[in-house]
């Protein structure tokens, strides 16, 4: 675990896991801005196999730059033990948690049609983009009623990042479509269950994003929205995503448990 203080202080603290690229990392920088702190977590590796670091140091330096404190916390968040390594951690350094944004996912190693889809890939695929964030959530939440027991005053929020794909068939990644589509009803049953305790949970669904996920099918994507796949005829970018976040952190939707949000150039429209 890498540590590194600015401010100190009785801030509030976030984690975002998947945070070293893409939706994650505009969202630890969105939310550093607002006047949280920060937990990085992430599982990147280098091309060979190896841990890798650098983008999470990347995340890191934009967080110091908005004056936040963070810890980045490497671990798999489909791993049980990882996970609870990693709320360990952030009871150590921070002592609280008032918001966590399950952002980490997967797309499968290979698009391949769902009649020769393995078990092997949806496997890793579930559980990375579900398994993780279903029991995180529970291992978090159970942190937030203790915390809201002992500071009532405080606000405690819980962001599950889905996708178009919960509801949008794509044959060649089924595995992918599934898991998001038990993230919707994952962010239901955990609104449900936590709003006795004033925890709001919430979805974030965004549509076609420009990371390092979707450059591999850039050219087609760039011809669908070209052509008017979207209403709005661009790309969504990560901050898009950061700011719908942000207004759930800033308590603008605090009576909107369990809401979806879509960020999508209006994808969801379904227009003919």
């Amino acid at each position: 675990m890498n540590v590194k203080e600015s401010l100190s202080g009785n801030r509030q603290v976030a984690i975002v896991t998947g945070a070293s690229r893409g939706i994650g990392r505009a969202i630890a920088i969105e939310l550093a801005g607002l006047g949280f702190n920060i937990v990085i977590n992430h599982y990147d590796f280098t091309a060979d196999g190896k841990p890798d670091e650098t983008a999470a140091q990347k995340t890191s330096s934009d967080i110091i730059a908005k004056g936040a404190r963070y810890i980045v916390l490497r671990g798999d968040v489909s791993s049980e033990a990882d996970r609870v390594a990693l709320v360990k951690a952030v009871k150590d350094e921070f002592g609280r948690c008032d918001m966590l944004v399950n952002n980490a996912g997967v797309a499968p190693f290979k698009r391949i049609d769902l009649l020769e889809a393995t078990e092997a890939s949806f496997d890793r695929v579930l559980g990375i983009n579900l398994k993780g964030p279903y029991f995180l959530t529970q291992l978090v939440a159970k942190w937030m009623i203790e915390l809201q027991k002992q500071f009532p005053e405080r606000n405690y929020r819980i962001v599950n990042i889905g996708s178009m794909s919960s509801y949008t068939s794509s044959p060649a990644r089924g595995e992918y479509c599934i898991s998001k589509a038990g993230v919707s009803m994952m962010t239901m049953l955990y609104a449900d269950r936590l709003a006795e305790f004033g925890i709001g949970v919430f979805e974030i669904r965004p549509g076609i994003i420009e990371t390092d996920m979707t450059s591999v099918v850039k050219e087609k994507y760039d011809k669908l929205i070209a052509d008017g796949i979207t209403p709005i005829k661009r790309w969504g970018q990560p901050e898009d995503v950061a700011k719908a976040v942000s207004a759930i952190a800033e308590g603008k939707l605090d009576f909107s448990t369990g809401q979806v949000i879509n960020v999508d150039g209006g994808f969801h429209l379904r227009r003919l």
